[in-house]
């Protein structure tokens, strides 16, 4: 039986030992009905170019390294993308950047991502986001966001004996590291709360380095906001401050 209140998350995250258990009630999680019934209306609906394809239809968990030292923190599944592969970053434009870039990065095994029997392998970074299901139009509600932090919350508090640096993609995520790393490390937010920016950096002491990058979406790499050598000079950053080669 998955969670289906906001305490219900907060217990099952809690009882998670370990990452494995994590994932395993994360996928079963129900505490959102507009998010719940969003994710299985695509999975049922799907597009056209994914007829034949079963979707997965369900919360996505965070993937990678166990020990990670590396962690980037998304937004949420799309629902076209981890809605329908069960992957992270996994089977659109975003994911097919992203994951071209971690392989140039010496961070992934293959530079593809299309479903969770792909064999991709990711080194030293694991991939995670704020809010586990997909949102309409790719915006989850400030209640939703509160609901699904302990998930993230957990994630960051079992990572913590290796996580060195996060990469926060664009403002949504980055807003998300900050209750984290209270919740987490138990570290008091910074007032004022720092400003996202491509390429900001910010430490206090006590916890990971926090990186910003502009998201990957197909609205900033098509325009040229986000290039693939930006996005390799923060993957090289992340992994210099990191302590990587």
């Amino acid at each position: 039986m998955g969670a289906k209140t906001v305490r219900g998350v907060a217990s099952a995250a809690a009882r998670s030992g370990t990452l494995a258990d994590l994932d395993r009630a994360v996928i079963r999680c129900r505490a959102c009905p507009r998010l719940v019934a969003w994710r299985e209306e695509v999975a049922a609906t799907k597009r056209a170019a994914f007829a034949d394809q079963e979707y997965w239809g369900r919360p996505v968990a965070g993937f990678g390294a166990a020990d990670a030292e590396i962690g980037l923190l998304g937004l949420a599944p799309a629902a076209h993308g981890g809605n329908r592969t069960g992957r992270i970053f996994t089977g659109d434009r975003s994911g097919d950047v992203l994951f071209a870039a971690l392989h140039r990065a010496g961070l992934a095994n293959q530079p593809v991502s299309t479903g969770l029997d792909d064999g991709l392998k990711l080194f030293h970074t694991r991939v995670f986001a704020a809010v586990r299901c997909a949102p309409p139009a790719n915006k989850p509600t400030p209640v939703e966001r509160d609901t699904c932090a302990p998930w993230l919350h957990r994630e960051i508090a079992l990572l913590r004996p290796t996580l060195r640096v996060v990469v926060a993609f664009g403002a949504f995520a980055w807003g998300a590291w900050f209750p984290a790393l209270t919740a987490a490390y138990g570290l008091p937010p910074p007032v004022p709360r720092p400003k996202f920016g491509h390429g900001v950096l910010w430490f206090a002491g006590g916890g990971p380095r926090v990186l910003g990058c502009y998201h990957v979406s197909q609205q900033n790499t098509f325009t040229g906001r986000l290039t693939p050598t930006m996005l390799d000079d923060v993957l090289g950053r992340a992994k210099q401050l990191a302590g990587l080669r």
